[in-house]
C-alpha cells in the first residue's frame, strides 16, 4: 500500500501545474513522507526554508512517534497547527491549531479528528492537500510568518466553521495562558503562552479570514454582539483563560481561505506579518514558496541512472533546509523566553530550534557551503543565546535551554567557522564565548577539569561526557592557535587528550570510572541503560561510544596494544550480534550494523575512521553499504529520528562522496560516493562537481582520484580547496584498490601528527 501510495504522490505532484514544470523539476524529486514512518518524526506539512511557520497535519495523538504531529500509521486529523519539530526526539509546539468543520458544535470539547484516506493526500515542497472522509478539502502553503489555507466545503454546506484551538496539545505541552482578541469581523489575534520541553514558549497571531465571520462560538458557547464588543474572547472569567478555542461561522459558502501570521514578540507584529501575504492568491503563494524550495534544491544539482537514489538524496536535502527556525520579527526583533525585549543587529534575523548533539557533526559544516546568505545570523544567534544567558546553548528551543544531551556542542560550530574565515563573525567574542563554556560549573565539568575525565559516581553518562568534552576543547585549541592565544593551546590540547582516562587496552573499550581512577564493574559492551542518570553511555552502549575521538583517531589506534588493534575493532563493531543488553535500553540506537547503529549519531563517524588509519577501502565498502541499507524512498525511510537535518546532512555528503568526519576545520574525508556526478554551488560563486565515473551498485571501491585533471593521493579535500570550484573525478571499480590511501601522507588530519 505504502509504495503504490508514494508514487501516486509523485504522478499528482508531476501532473500540476505544467506551466512551470521546468522550474519544479527539482522539487517533484522530494517525497516529504520519508521519515513519517518508523522513528523518522518528520512532518509532511507546507513550510518554506528554514522559516517560523511549517504548517502540518496533526493526527491527533501522543506518544513518541508523534513528536511531529503526525505519524504514517494514523489514519486521522485533529487539525493544522503552525509549529512542528522535525525529526526529534521530545515533542512540543504544534501551537495555533485550525480545523475545519461542517458545521459549529455546542460544546467546549471536542473531537475534532476525522478520518481520511492516503489515497487523497498530498505533499510537495510549500504545499500540503488533503480531502477528508467529511468530503472538507484542505490546502496549506506558507511563507516564513504566515500559514495559507484553503478549505473547500462540500456542496450546500450551511454553516461551514473554522475552529481555531488555543488547547491542541500533546506529548510535554501544555497551555499556560491564552487569548483571543476580535479585531473586527475578518480578523482575530491572540497569543499562547505554554510550557513544555522548553519551559516557556510566548506565541503569538493574527489570523485573518477571506470571508466575514458570520457568528463566534467561545468554548462551544455563541458569543452575543455585547460580548464582541468588548474585543476580548475569554472563557467568562475575569483575565485570560488557560485554553480557550473558538469558532468561526461563516454563511452558506463553497470555499473559506485563512491566513495566521506568527510572531514571538507580540499581536501588533503578528498583525504586520499579515502582511507577507498582501492578496487573497493562494495559487501565487504556493508557486512562491514552491520556488524557494527550487532555489533551495538547486545548491546541489545530481546526476544518477537510480531515480530512487536522486529522491532520497533531495529529500534529505530538503530536511537539512527545515532547522534551525526563524524566531524573530522581519525587523530582527524577538522576545526571548525571559520576556525581554531584544534586536539583533545588521538587519540579521534570530534563530532558534538548535539540536547541537546531533547537527555539530554534518549539517552545521554543510551549511558553510550551503547558506552563504543565512549562515552567519544562524552563528550569531548562537552568540545572542550566549549573551542573554552567560552560555552557549546546548539544545535551544523557543530561546529556553533545554539542556537536553550532552556536549558543549556549540564550540565545533562556531570554531568549524572561524577557522574557515566565516564572514560576520567576531572571532574574539565568539571565542570567549567558547571558553565559558568549558569551564562552566554544571554538566560535571567541574569534575571533568578537576579528574580528567568524569567519573561515573559524580553523575551518569560519564564516558560519552568525557569523550565529547574533549572533542569541544580539541576544538577550541584549534581556534586558539589561529588567534594566537598561545597558553590556551597548551591548556585545551592537554584537555582533549582526556579520551585517553576511559580507555581499557585490555578490552579496546572506552569505560567507565570512579573518582578513584578505577573501571566500573561489572562490563558488559553490550549493555544499554536509557535513563541518563544511570548510564555510562547516553543513548548506546561501549560499542557506538568507544570511537567516539574524530580529532584524534591515530591518537586512539596508539592505545591499542596490538598493531592493527583499531582496525580489528572496527572489523569487528559491524560484524558483532545486533543486539543489545539491560532493561531499560535505549530505544535511540537503531539502524544496527552488527553494533554500528546509524539510527543515532554517535555512529556517523565512524565508517571514516578506516581513512586515517590507511585502510579507505573499508570505508568506501561500509559506507556504501549503510547508503544502501539505511535510507529508503519509503516513509520508515530513516534508520532512526532525523535529527533536525543530522541525519539527512550525513546522507547528502556521503552520497555525493564526502564527509566531515572530524567537523571542525573543513576536512572532508572520502567514502564512496552513490551519485554518478554532483554539482556544488559554493559560497565563492564557483561551482565544485563530484565525479564518479564506471559507478555501479557493485562499483563501490575507488581505484583512483584526479582533481582539475591530475592525479590526486589525499584521502580528503579541503573546504578551501573546495572554493576554488574544479572537478574531484574517482575511477569507481568491484574490486578494491588496498594501495589508494595506504600512505601516512594521505591520510586526514590527526591530533596525533
Amino acid at each position: 500500500m505504502l509504495k503504490k501510495y508514494i508514487i501516486g504522490a509523485g504522478l499528482l505532484a508531476t501532473a500540476w501545474s505544467m506551466h512551470s514544470a521546468q522550474a519544479q523539476q527539482l522539487t517533484n524529486q522530494v517525497n516529504l513522507l520519508i521519515g513519517t514512518g518508523g522513528h523518522g518524526h518528520t512532518y509532511p506539512g507546507a513550510t518554506v526554508p528554514f522559516s517560523m511557520v511549517q504548517l502540518s497535519p496533526d493526527n491527533g495523538k501522543g506518544g513518541w512517534d508523534w513528536v511531529s504531529g503526525y505519524h504514517i500509521s494514523s489514519d486521522s486529523i485533529a487539525g493544522f497547527s503552525h509549529m512542528h519539530l522535525s525529526g526529534t526526539g521530545i515533542g512540543d509546539w504544534l501551537d495555533i491549531a485550525v480545523m475545519p468543520m461542517t458545521a459549529p458544535v455546542h460544546q467546549q470539547l471536542v473531537d475534532t479528528r476525522v478520518k481520511f484516506s492516503r489515497t487523497n493526500e498530498q505533499a510537495t515542497p510549500g504545499y500540503y492537500r488533503v480531502k477528508l472522509d467529511n468530503n472538507i478539502t484542505a490546502e496549506l502553503t506558507s511563507t516564513e510568518r504566515v500559514g495559507f489555507h484553503q478549505y473547500t466545503f462540500p456542496a450546500g454546506t450551511k454553516k461551514p466553521t473554522i475552529r481555531l484551538d488555543l488547547d491542541h496539545t500533546y506529548n510535554w505541552d501544555k497551555p499556560l495562558e491564552t487569548e483571543i482578541v476580535v479585531v473586527n469581523d475578518s480578523t482575530l489575534v491572540g497569543k499562547r503562552y505554554s510550557q513544555g520541553w522548553a519551559n516557556r514558549q510566548q506565541v503569538y497571531f493574527a489570523l485573518r479570514t477571506s470571508a466575514p465571520v458570520k457568528e463566534y462560538l467561545l468554548n462551544g458557547a455563541v458569543v452575543t454582539d455585547a460580548q464582541k464588543q468588548t474585543s476580548i474572547i475569554n472563557d467568562g472569567k475575569k483575565g485570560k483563560a488557560k485554553a480557550v478555542n473558538a469558532q468561526l461561522v461563516f454563511a452558506e459558502n463553497s470555499a473559506v481561505q485563512v491566513k495566521v501570521a506568527l510572531s514571538m514578540t507580540s499581536e501588533a507584529k503578528a498583525l504586520a506579518a499579515l502582511n507577507e501575504i498582501p492578496n487573497w492568491n493562494f495559487t501565487a503563494v504556493r508557486n512562491q514558496a514552491q520556488q524557494k524550495w527550487e532555489s533551495e534544491l538547486g545548491k546541489i544539482k545530481v546526476e544518477s541512472k537510480d531515480q530512487n537514489l536522486k529522491t532520497i538524496f533531495y529529500s534529505a536535502l530538503y530536511h537539512t533546509a527545515v532547522a534551525p527556525t526563524l524566531y524573530s520579527d522581519s525587523d530582527g526583533e524577538y522576545k526571548n523566553y525571559k520576556g525581554e525585549l531584544h534586536k539583533m543587529p545588521n538587519g540579521e534575523q534570530r534563530y532558534t530550534f538548535f539540536s547541537l548533539w546531533d547537527t555539530f557533526r554534518a549539517l552545521k559544516p554543510l551549511f558553510t557551503i550551503t547558506q552563504p546568505e543565512r549562515y552567519t545570523a544562524i552563528l550569531n544567534s548562537l552568540l545572542a543565546f550566549h549573551d542573554e544567558n552567560g552560555l552557549l546553548p546546548v539544545w535551544d528551543l523557543s530561546t529556553f535551554e533545554t539542556n537536553t544531551m550532552t556536549g558543549y556542542h556549540a564550540i565545533p560550530v562556531l570554531a568549524d567557522a572561524i577557522l574557515k574565515d566565516w564572514p560576520g563573525i567576531d572571532q574574539e567574542r565568539a571565542y570567549q564565548a567558547m571558553r565559558n563554556s568549558a569551564f562552566q560549573d554544571i554538566r560535571e565539568v567541574p569534575a571533568y577539569i578537576e579528574y580528567g575525565y568524569v567519573p561515573q559516581d559524580v553523575n551518569g553518562g560519564s564516558v560519552t561526557k568525557t569523550l565529547e568534552y574533549a572533542f569541544d576543547d580539541y576544538c577550541i585549541a584549534r581556534v586558539a592557535q589561529k588567534l594566537g592565544k598561545q597558553d590556551d593551546v597548551v591548556l585545551f590540547t592537554k584537555r582533549a587528550k582526556n579520551y585517553i582516562h576511559h580507555f581499557d587496552p585490555q578490552t579496546g573499550f572506552m569505560r567507565a570510572k570512579y573518582k578513584n581512577g578505577k573501571f566500573v564493574e561489572p562490563f558488559d559492551p553490550f549493555y544499554s541503560e536509557h535513563d541518563f542518570d544511570k548510564s555510562q553511555y547516553i543513548e548506546g552502549n561501549a560499542w557506538q561510544h568507544s570511537f567516539f575521538v574524530p580529532h584524534d583517531v591515530r591518537g586512539l589506534a596508539k592505545l591499542f596494544p596490538a598493531k592493527n588493534g583499531l582496525s580489528a575493532m572496527l572489523d569487528t563493531l559491524f560484524t558483532a550480534p545486533s543486539h543489545m543488553t539491560g532493561e531499560n535500553q535505549s530505544p535511540d540506537a537503531s539502524g544496527f550494523i552488527g553494533q554500528y547503529a546509524h539510527g543515532n549519531e554517535p555512529s556517523h563517524h565512524i565508517a571514516y575512521m578506516y581513512a586515517y588509519i590507511g585502510e579507505a577501502w573499508k570505508t568506501q565498502e561500509k559506507i556504501r553499504h549503510i547508503v544502501d541499507s539505511m535510507y529508503h524512498n519509503l516513509p520508515d525511510g530513516y534508520a532512526g529520528n532525523e535529527d533536525a537535518g543530522q541525519m539527512s546532512a550525513w546522507a547528502v555528503w556521503s552520497m555525493m562522496g564526502l564527509y566531515p568526519a572530524s567537523p571542525v576545520g573543513g576536512e572532508y574525508v572520502f567514502g564512496s560516493p552513490s551519485l554518478d556526478r554532483a554539482s556544488i554551488s559554493m559560497p565563492s560563486g564557483k561551482t565544485f562537481t563530484i565525479v564518479a565515473n564506471n559507478n555501479a551498485k557493485e562499483n563501490v571501491y575507488i581505484k583512483s582520484a584526479k582533481l582539475n585533471g591530475k592525479s590526486y593521493t589525499k584521502m580528503y579535500i579541503t573546504h578551501e580547496d573546495m572554493l576554488k570550484g574544479g572537478e574531484l573525478v574517482f575511477e569507481m571499480s568491484d574490486k578494491p584498490n588496498k594501495k589508494f590511501g595506504k600512505k601516512k601522507g594521505s591520510w586526514p588530519t590527526s591530533m596525533e601528527n
